[in-house]
């Protein structure tokens, strides 16, 4: 990193919770506020590993996606190999007979990149680097990362750390075509990512610090748990206005579709099956008809407690859409 760069990690990061409240907004109300389109909607679903990484895109394909997300590795492991030559090119075959586009890689649930803790901080950024080299040997358009936890310092720190590692991680990193994605948190804890200030904070730091692209994921559990009423027609929009101002919405490039199981300001992470949670099958109408969301893909985190959860939620999602967007897929 070059003494301009560090330097600008040393500067004030100015994003207070306390300044950036969630509003209060009416309850939610019922109906479509904008009409069909004609775009094709990317809806797809965390696939579970298969075995080959042409079988997860497969399994993908079975369930009726077009587009998917993955863990390149083990995500409760430090230590992944990287994938065969073999295996990405039989992955990229798949992706292209079947249409599947995006694809989504998440990263380790172990990684805290903004940790103190010099064990922690050390494993977070070797395991972060092989994320990156991994997404880019697998052609993955895109790679979700969580802020992390500013735990034992404060949450300026946590970001600046934060920062520090990501611009660590990547250095030298051979460039591909995968873009970096900041995902909205529910803000429980010490987790940072639960304001789109925190998450402009990332963004525009890591600009400073390091080459790689960033975008912004936005899961609609997480919203709803952080304070974003998005279950009504005027809470939706709000949020939408928002996030247009503070993050750019042409910075957004994702969508984790997932209902809550847990009320609005909760800051509690517990993903429901869609319709049947805090969200519903309302709110989730809307935000996939509104002009600023229904061109980016939807990906779906939800629990698959029994076998077919899974498709089911994928049929509820696309049953939701405006009917002349409904998905289409490539037959095998």
């Amino acid at each position: 990193m070059t003494k301009s760069r560090q330097s600008l990690l040393t500067a004030p990061v100015v994003c207070p919770r306390d300044a950036y409240p969630p509003t209060n907004i009416q309850r939610p109300t019922s109906g479509l506020s904008h009409s069909c389109y004609d775009e094709i909607l990317r809806i797809g679903i965390h696939t579970t590993s298969q075995g080959t990484l042409e079988k997860t895109a497969l399994k993908a394909h079975a369930l009726g996606a077009n587009t998917f997300q993955i863990f390149s590795a083990s995500p409760r492991m430090w230590r992944a190999s990287p994938p065969s030559a073999a295996d990405v090119k039989l992955l990229h075959r798949a992706r292209a007979s079947l249409d599947l586009k995006p694809l989504v890689i998440h990263d380790n649930y172990l990684i805290n990149l903004a940790s103190i803790d010099p064990v922690i901080r050390r494993k977070s950024i070797a395991c972060f680097r092989g994320e990156l080299e991994r997404a880019v040997a697998i052609g993955a358009e895109y790679l979700v990362a969580h802020p992390g936890s500013y735990k034992d310092q404060s949450l300026e720190n946590g970001i600046r750390h934060f920062v520090q590692g990501l611009a660590e991680a990547a250095q030298n990193l051979a460039r591909g075509g995968t873009m970096l994605l900041i995902e909205c948190t529910a803000g429980g804890g010490c987790h940072i990512g639960s304001r789109f200030e925190e998450l402009r904070a990332i963004r525009d730091l890591a600009a400073a610090a390091s080459d790689l692209p960033i975008g912004y994921c936005l899961d609609t559990c997480h919203l709803l748990a952080a304070g974003y009423d998005i279950r009504s027609q005027a809470g939706l929009a709000r949020t939408i206005r928002d996030a247009d101002r503070i993050l750019g919405m042409p910075n957004v490039k994702l969508i984790h579709a997932n209902d809550s199981k847990t009320p609005l300001g909760s800051r509690a992470d517990r993903h429901q099956n869609i319709g049947q949670g805090h969200i519903g099958e309302d709110a989730f109408r809307r935000i996939l008809a509104h002009p600023e969301l229904r061109n980016l893909p939807f990906i779906l985190e939800t629990p698959v407690d029994n076998e077919g959860d899974d498709r089911r939620n994928l049929e509820t999602l696309k049953k939701l859409c405006p009917k002349r967007s409904t998905i289409k897929t490539k037959s095998s």
